[in-house]
This record gives C-alpha cells, structure tokens and sequence, in this order.
C-alpha cells in the first residue's frame, strides 16, 4: 500500500479515478505491474496548465527531438479555426487550446467587434483533429483593436484541465468551464477592466478551487468553486500584475499560493485567501510567472528587469528576514525556469540568461538568433531547453550552465509568428503558431 499511495500521487486524477474503481486489488496488482513498465519511459505525463505541473516549465519525457522541420520530426500539423497566443495543455489524450475569430486578426481590416467570438478547443493528441470546438460572444467591454493588441489577440490565457473539466479565462468577456465533452458547465464574468496587450494571466486548479488573478479585469484574485463557479473567496488590492499564482509547498509543509504583484511579493492560502506574509518586490508591472525550488520563490519582472529570491514560509512582513538576494537580472514578460542550481531565461528582448540560484549571479547572457521580441517562456525535457522565439524558429541549447546551442529549427511560413510557450507531453512537444499547432517527436 506505500507504493500505491506514492504512485497515487504521481498519476494524473482522471487515470487514478479508472484504477480506484476497480473492485478487486489483484486487478490493481495487474495495473501496477503495466505502470511499472510505462514509467520507465515517463511516456505519458499530463501538462494540464500554461508551463506545465505546477508552472515549473519542467517535463520528465525523456527521448524528446532535438532536430525538426516540416519534413523531419513531425507527426502532425492543424490549421487552428481562430487566432491566438494562448499555450496548450495536455490532459489524457486531449489537448485544449484558446482561439479568437470574427474580429481583430488583421488591425488594418478589423472587421466589427460585436462579431468578435471566443473559442475553447479539444483537439486528439494522437491525429490534431478538432474533437469539439466551443464559443461564446466576447463581452462589450473587450479591447477594440490596435496593432499592440493584435500582436496577442483575444485568446492569451492557457486553459487549465483538472480532469474532469476545462477551464479557460478571457479577460473581461470572464470564465468559462467546460466538461471534457464540450458542455458549458458555467461562465462568469471576473471584471471588465482593460490595460496594455490585454488579459494574459492563466488559471490554475487547486483541490476544488480554480484561481484566477483578475488584477487587470478588477484589482481582484478570485478562488472559485470549480463545480459551480460561486465565489469561495476574493481578495482586492492585487496591483499591476498578469501573472498565474504559483503553488508553492514552504519547508514547513505548508502550501502557499505565491503572487507576485507592482511593489510586493505575498503569498496566501490558497484554500481560504488568508495572506501569510509579503516582501518588497518589483517597483512596476509584473507579467513573469513565480519558479519555486526547495521552498525558495524567485520573483522576476519590470521593464528594468529585477529578480527576487525569497525563503518561503514566513510571517507578516518578511522583506528583511527571508529575502535571501536580489538582483538587476530578469526579465519584462518571460517566466524563468530553475533547472539544478540555477535559473534561466529566453528573454523578451532576445536574450538567453543563465544565473546562479544560489547567489544570483551571472552565468551567461547571449544573443537568440532573432530581432523580435520573444514572448514564448522556457521550457526544458529530456537534458535541453526549448527556447521559441517568434519568427526564427525554436531553440535548442544543452541544459547546462555552459551556453550551448544545439539546432535551431523552424516550421511553417517565413511570416508565421509563435508567441505560445511550447507544452511537452508523451514524448511530444506541441508548437503554437498564430495560425497553425505542430505536433513534434521522434518519427522512425
């Protein structure tokens, strides 16, 4: 029975929900001895939210592609039915996926915004094929277009899928939960407020809660029943940030639900909103994603670009008893990923940064082999980082902190931009285009 809880707690709940009906433990034992033959490969690991469990950015597949193109490496390729920047994420044998059509994909030819519609996605992780295709009106309040909102579009936000249902945030046209036929569970509006390249913020499942940071949409962190959508909890005051909460396990044993917000880092409760403690942070806007190893946080953001290191766990105002370091070293809107001992970045202004976790100290910074921006965060399998950047195809650099580059491979059209962070599952990754999802592997 200890190896059946220590497996029960790796599995994916909607697999664990198959094994614990069954009515017989030699049943079990049969399953057991399948699992332990498919973990040896780490085949089949879900990534059910943007960057992955937890929001590390971290796979365990092993035997990933380290080269691949349009005629090499590519099991399949979709024309998407809308536009978007959203990631993928991978529950089972589904993918789900965000797209905007009808208003805005071109600003120089609009078209009306009432015709503006909203779509959540399930797609067979196997062929790319659409299963089912789900939309809803976007609200009066959302953004009439301009060329810095079309650079993202209406369908940022990564849906998140617990198993049971998905989930999927569309700034001030609100939430919605779907269950995994397609069915509308329900939908809610989280605040109307608009700013910048408008909502990016994703939600994350916590037990039976689903988390939104609506800071954009109205000042506010939601924690919602996941059933029915009622509010459990709120809590204002959440300043200038587009980033997803990060679950975060202190030292002490305690779960914490880390946002980093303009002018502080605070964690909360994640079951009742309470907050447990805060620390000086970023004087500006934060948009990066909270990385978390060994109960430190490290809070990047700001368009000077600041980094913290905090000691999770604390008590009120910790700015002075668990801020372990600080640095001029981040970045504006990519999310870091901590990988043994130190922290790496695929900069938004193309850069690609190693520093010691430890201390914060430089490692390396080099130039990514494109002018534009890159908004698609790092990602890491299989001993490599994948570093997409928006019009000179994917990098891939050796996971180390000695700077080496691997390949660097493209797919699609010259005029073809990807701003989606890459998802990793069954020794896939998955590619989000504009216009296109590529499906990568290892192909005989």
């Amino acid at each position: 029975m200890v190896l059946y809880r220590a497996w029960s707690e790796m599995v994916p709940l909607h697999f664990m929900k198959r094994i614990t009906s069954f009515s017989a433990m030699r049943r079990l034992r049969t399953v057991f001895g399948v699992f332990c033959l498919f973990t040896a490969s780490m085949a089949t690991a879900d990534w059910p939210q943007f960057r992955g469990p937890a929001g590390s950015g971290i796979s365990l597949d092993e035997d990933l592609p380290t080269t691949w193109s349009d005629s090499e490496n590519l099991r399949w390729k979709v024309r998407l039915p809308g536009a978007g920047s959203s990631s993928p994420a991978v529950v089972g044998d589904r993918v789900y996926l965000t797209a905007f059509t009808g208003y805005g994909i071109d600003p120089a030819n609009p078209g009306q915004r009432e015709d503006l519609r909203l779509h959540t996605l399930a797609l067979d992780f196997d062929t790319g094929e659409v299963v089912w295709d789900q939309e809803i009106a976007a609200s009066e309040e959302e953004q009439t277009v301009t060329p810095r909102v079309a650079d993202h579009g209406y369908a940022s936000p990564t849906p998140v899928c617990d198993g049971t249902a998905v989930y999927a945030f569309f700034g001030p046209s609100g939430m919605v939960a779907y269950d995994l036929k397609g069915n509308l569970l329900w939908r809610r509006n989280l605040g109307t407020k608009t700013a910048g390249f408008g909502a990016a913020a994703s939600p994350i499942v916590y037990k039976d809660l689903v988390i939104m940071n609506a800071s954009i949409e109205d000042g506010t962190l939601y924690g919602l029943d996941k059933s029915t959508g009622e509010t459990v909890y709120r809590i204002e005051g959440i300043q200038r940030t587009w980033t997803t909460p990060t679950i975060v396990r202190s030292q002490a044993g305690r779960d914490e639900m880390i946002v980093d917000q303009k002018d502080r880092i605070v964690a909360f409760d994640p079951k009742t909103g309470n907050q447990l403690w805060w620390c000086e942070g970023v004087p500006d806007y934060i948009v990066p994603v909270v990385v978390a190893h060994d109960g430190v946080v490290y809070c990047s953001g700001g368009r000077q670009n600041k980094t913290f290191a905090v000691r999770a766990g604390g008590d009120g105002d910790v700015s002075e008893s668990h801020l372990l370091w600080q640095i001029n070293r981040g970045a504006n809107v990519t999310s870091p990923l901590y990988h043994d001992g130190h922290l790496y970045w695929a900069h938004d202004k193309h850069i690609a940064l190693c520093v010691r976790a430890g201390d914060g100290e430089e490692v390396y910074r080099e130039r990514m082999p494109t002018t534009s921006r890159v908004y698609a965060s790092i990602v890491y399998g299989d001993g490599k980082f994948f570093m997409t950047t928006r019009d000179a195809g994917v990098m891939v650099v050796k996971a180390n902190p000695m700077y080496e580059v691997l390949a660097t491979n493209r797919l699609g059209d010259e005029d073809e931009m990807f701003n989606a962070t890459p998802a990793i599952s069954g020794g896939r990754i998955l590619l989000r285009s504009k216009t296109h999802l590529y499906c990568v592997e290892k192909l005989d």
